[in-house]
């Protein structure tokens, strides 16, 4: 299922930035930002930025595709939330400490809960939280 409207996990945006990550159905939904947008919580810029610099520091890509790629990620069609960063140690910690995950991923279920979007993540433990949470997932 491709939604119009989704919220967007860090790792989705790896698979978009690596060719050996991708798949039809996350290229599908690549796709489907033409038409629509992706809502990521702010800390999402910060995972995205890391990830390429990682990248970098391991070889797997040049500087000049880093800089490509942060362009290609800075170009992508995202809201980015403001709400959930207020709500850190509040319900972000709550639903953390509930479905056993990070803060960092927790982020991502709070924006899809108080928005009712589903979300388009490949961690599988975020993925089980939003199943059990009621949130519909995207396959990628």
């Amino acid at each position: 299922m491709v939604s119009d409207c989704f919220v967007l996990d860090a790792s989705v945006a790896a698979a978009w930035c690596f060719r050996n990550e991708a798949s039809a159905q996350s290229t599908a939904l690549l796709e489907s930002l033409r038409q629509g947008q992706a809502v990521v919580p702010g800390l999402w810029l910060i995972e995205t930025a890391n990830m390429l610099l990682q990248a970098e520091r391991r070889r797997r890509i040049t500087e000049a595709e880093c800089v490509a790629l942060t362009e290609f990620v800075a170009a992508l069609p995202v809201e980015t939330d403001t709400g959930s960063e207020s709500r850190a140690h509040g319900a972000v910690l709550d639903l953390a400490r509930r479905h056993g995950l990070t803060a960092y991923d927790a982020i991502y279920l709070d924006v899809a809960l108080r928005r009712a979007l589903p979300l388009a993540t490949r961690d599988k433990d975020l993925a089980n939280a939003a199943r059990a949470a009621g949130v519909s997932l995207i396959d990628t």
